[in-house]
């Protein structure tokens, strides 16, 4: 019993740690257009550079699509995009990779765009495309990677201290430990900021492809042939790293007056 209530103190001092560190360099950056407080560890300029290179990677290692037409077609739908974010700091790259299984798409820090040729057999519309590549788009703008290794980076320093609080313990009690706080961090901290950021580049994406002319009640359109198509193979929410289908629907529809008004 000693042992189970250390142990149980010990993590919920670390977490706590954890909570009111981030909170106290929470200020130190917010996200463009929301205004969300966030920590920021990583340097643009690094995230940046990772981002060229881990671009580079990925396109060395796939095929790029041939089809001139498709081609053109995310260049024109991304560089429209682009053009009104005002990151003008950023040297925007649009590729289309050969992949008919992978209905994705992502941007690297630095603008670095890579759309799969699956997305495009359902996004049959340019302006669902454009609720791709916008919400894609708006997570580099946002610097959610930069966010994301930061967090990794708290947890880390959290499993540090779980360690040193419970250094005199066994090896066993140790292991355990270890194991509950990688739960309680996933569940508790990690899950549900990166829910946070599905639903941030959802409103972003929503706002920068109605600037860029593309009418916005497109997503809602979208988003619900994503659930026809994809929704019974979702997990429950509380576990998955995205919102439900039906709730970035919901999320859409409380947005789309604003992002009409930027359309119309």
């Amino acid at each position: 019993m000693w042992s189970y209530l250390r142990v149980r103190d010990a993590l919920r001092s670390c977490l706590l740690a954890l909570v009111v560190s981030a909170l106290a360099f929470a200020a130190c950056s917010k996200v463009p257009f929301t205004g969300r407080s966030r920590l920021l560890l990583v340097g643009e300029e690094a995230e940046l550079d990772m981002g060229v290179q881990a671009y580079e990677e990925i396109l060395a290692e796939s095929e790029l699509s041939s089809n001139r037409r498709q081609v053109d077609r995310i260049r024109t739908i991304g560089g429209r995009i682009a053009e009104i974010t005002g990151k003008e700091d950023y040297e925007w790259e649009f590729n289309l990779i050969e992949a008919d299984s992978i209905a994705n798409a992502f941007c690297l820090p630095g603008g670095k765009v890579a759309v799969y040729t699956g997305i495009t057999e359902l996004a049959s519309t340019d302006a669902e495309l454009a609720t791709v590549m916008a919400h894609e788009i708006a997570h580099a703008i946002a610097r959610h990677g930069a966010e994301r290794m930061t967090q990794m980076l708290m947890v880390q320093l959290g499993g540090i201290a779980l360690d040193e609080a419970l250094d005199s313990e066994g090896e066993r009690t140790l292991e355990l430990a270890r194991i509950a706080y990688g739960v309680a961090a996933n569940l508790a901290y990690i899950l549900p900021y990166s829910r946070t950021h599905e639903s941030e580049a959802d409103y972003l994406g929503l706002i920068y492809m109605a600037k860029a002319g593309y009418d916005p009640r497109a997503a809602v359109d979208f988003w619900l042939k994503m659930q026809r198509q994809y929704g019974d193979k979702e997990p429950p929410e509380f576990i998955s790293t995205h919102p439900s289908s039906g709730t970035r629907i919901a999320d859409l529809r409380k947005w789309m007056p604003e992002a009409l008004e930027y359309f119309e």
